[in-house]
């Protein structure tokens, strides 16, 4: 596989909500702040970097959350790359508050969230965020108090499109009677496929699915995991690595699927994009779901 000119147009479109284009393979900003999506990176600079070189390989959906930090990767999404060219859809999401680094609780009252959203928007330098998700259901909160709050939102044109994390079916469809819902982001992987309903659910409503956690490699690569060998040769026929291969596996595995790995690494990175440009044959496709699965 060759990686001398990665683009992320390699992975083909989607219009999320129906209308809103963006290329399938993006990029997640977790990876950019402190340990547990907490406090600033050790190098906001190179932070910096790895955003303006995303957006130069064609990485076109750029997916964030005000509590990465939390506030923090929004503020560098802003820092690095506002004004923003035209195409680039950021994603991001409320309603998860941080205590430390990987502390967190679920907070989905209309009050709180409609801070959220109004927050984001400074941060980012916004008028209108493309893609609002709500970052976890809060059981403790009616699901029409916070999708209503949402719902206001999108009415007075701060949001475009509404989309849910973390969701089965089930919730998916209580969530529409209140709101369309454009994408849901559920943690999703060749290594880990617990979602797969909600993925085949996706597919027929035509709902942008983003799987996070998307290349889980290191449990592929395990000593003990026994599918690691077979797994290396597979990705050495292309000249790739297991991770590459398991982000072709996500592209191929549904229309509706959009990857947003994480990185803080310029090189890391384009490593990521080059896998927009593999394709996995029908035998080879056979393969590695064998030795993924066993």
């Amino acid at each position: 596989m060759s990686t001398l000119t990665p683009s992320a147009a390699l992975s083909g479109a989607f219009l999320i909500g129906g209308d809103l284009p963006v290329h399938r393979l993006g990029y997640g900003t977790m990876r950019l702040v402190g340990e547990g999506a907490w406090g600033e990176p050790a190098d906001a600079a190179k932070a910096r970097r790895v955003l303006c070189r995303a957006v130069e390989l064609g990485v076109t959906l750029i997916d964030t959350a005000d509590a990465y930090g939390p506030e923090i990767a929004e503020r560098l999404i802003a820092e690095a790359l506002y004004p923003y060219p035209p195409g680039l859809v950021i994603a991001t999401k409320g309603g998860i508050t941080r205590q430390g680094p990987a502390k967190s609780e679920y907070v989905g009252r209309a009050g709180y969230l409609i801070q959220c959203v109004e927050m984001s928007l400074r941060r980012l330098r916004l008028d209108r965020i493309d893609l609002y998700q709500l970052h976890r259901i809060d059981p403790r909160t009616p699901l029409e108090e916070s999708l209503g709050a949402l719902n206001n939102l999108q009415t007075q044109g701060k949001i475009r499109h509404i989309g849910l994390s973390e969701v089965a079916p089930v919730e998916i469809e209580a969530a529409r009677k209140i709101v369309v819902v454009a994408t849901v982001q559920n943690r999703y992987s060749l290594a880990d496929r617990r979602h797969e309903e909600t993925l085949a659910y996706c597919e027929r409503e035509g709902i942008g699915f983003l799987p996070w956690y998307p290349i889980n490699a290191g449990k592929l690569l395990k000593p003990e995991n026994p599918s690691a060998q077979a797994l290396a040769k597979l990705a050495a026929r292309h000249s790739a690595t297991v991770a590459q291969l398991s982000l072709a596996w996500l592209l191929q595995r549904s229309p509706v699927m959009l990857p947003i790995p994480g990185t803080s690494k310029v090189a890391h990175l384009e490593e990521n994009v080059a896998a927009a440009g593999l394709k996995l044959n029908a035998a080879e496709w056979t393969e590695l779901e064998k030795s993924a699965g066993s």
